[in-house]
């Protein structure tokens, strides 16, 4: 069944009604080497808007804070209908240690520094971007809920996080009465599915809607890599987003085979490659919204189309199986005939309702 942007979902545990596709602002100016200038971001905005979407994502550092300020002027006449999502605990001052992390001088800081760059008296879904490995949860969840009792945030949120401490905080904002996490960002695609180990059914058991970024694999997906850009040596970087796909280890030659799978099938239903890669994200169940972050109106006009793309079932069988994990321990072990035979036996169980 296709989708529009208007055909809302539910984000987490919560009631918030948000497009199945988000718009990532962090190509929302040029200062990173590769972003879409004001005007260019301009029109990106608007045909996201007119076609009825109403989820938009940024953080407080991304293109250096022209991002959220962009997005202040972007969204003055269309506040109340858009849900406004953006991130704290990267550096904004480099040299200040306590200008980034999870901590709660940080977190309020960051939040006050957002809201004017916003141009907003409240943000409407906050993440925590980054995990530090040093704030005490208890400090994090405390600062989040004093934040929502002060109507600054509305909900909040987790990106980049192991999955053992997430389900900790939130069993922790239960056990308090603190606002509760109710969405989960993650990177997710074809590519890479390690999420699917025990960040996504955690997040299902523990009420998060995930929001999956870089769903395209940095662009690997759309299938503009050749097994020529592997060669390409640092001596060669010009601060391109191909630049940024090969300095962080996102170019390699098995994605570039899962990328010929996917290039296949869209050859097939006569769609673009980045329609069937976003598309597949969006078959997961446990998917609420993927981040599209194009640069150019032409290419958001395409990832939009991912919304009428359907699948055969051999499609997504192939789709699946090209980018295919182990699940490791103890995920395959108790998905086994054996674990299964001395655990169940002969056990038949109707399925949940």
């Amino acid at each position: 069944m296709s989708l529009t942007l208007d055909t809302y979902r539910l984000l987490g545990r919560s009631g918030l009604r948000v497009s199945p596709l988000a718009l990532g602002a962090a190509t929302f100016g040029t200062e990173w080497g590769w972003g879409a200038g004001r005007d260019e971001a301009r029109k990106l905005f608007d045909l996201y808007v007119e076609r009825g979407g109403n989820f938009v994502d940024t953080a407080n550092t991304y293109t250096n804070g022209s991002s959220e300020r962009l997005l202040g002027e972007f969204t003055r006449d269309h506040r109340e209908r858009l849900v406004l999502a953006t991130k704290y605990t990267t550096q904004r001052r480099p040299g200040d240690p306590n200008s980034g992390g999870s901590h709660r001088k940080s977190l309020f800081a960051s939040v006050e520094a957002s809201l004017r760059q916003l141009d907003t008296d409240y943000i409407d879904v906050l993440y925590l971007h980054v995990w530090d490995f040093t704030t005490p949860v208890e400090e994090i969840l405390r600062g989040m809920d004093d934040l929502v009792r002060q109507g600054k945030v509305l909900y909040v949120a987790i990106s980049n996080a192991p999955a053992w401490q997430v389900s900790r905080m939130q069993a922790i904002a239960d056990l308090r009465g603190w606002s509760p996490l109710v969405a989960l960002q993650i990177e997710y695609n074809l590519i890479e599915r390690s999420g699917e180990r025990d960040l996504m059914p955690m997040a299902r058991e523990m009420g998060l809607g995930v929001v999956p970024y870089s769903p395209l694999a940095g662009g690997v997906l759309t299938g503009k890599y050749t097994r020529d850009d592997l060669t390409t040596t640092r001596a060669a970087a010009d601060g391109t987003r191909k630049d940024f796909t090969l300095a962080t280890g996102g170019l390699t030659a098995r994605g570039l085979d899962i990328a010929e799978v996917v290039k296949e099938v869209a050859a097939e239903l006569g769609r673009s490659t980045a329609q069937v890669g976003l598309a597949w994200t969006l078959r997961n169940p446990d998917v609420t919204s993927s981040l599209v972050g194009a640069r150019t109106v032409a290419q958001l006009e395409d990832n939009l189309g991912a919304l009428e793309v359907e699948f055969t079932p051999d499609q997504q069988a192939r789709l699946d199986a090209a980018g295919a994990i182990d699940l490791g321990f103890p995920h395959d072990l108790l998905a086994g005939d054996r674990m299964r035979a001395v655990t169940q036996g002969n056990l038949r169980l109707a399925p949940r309702r």
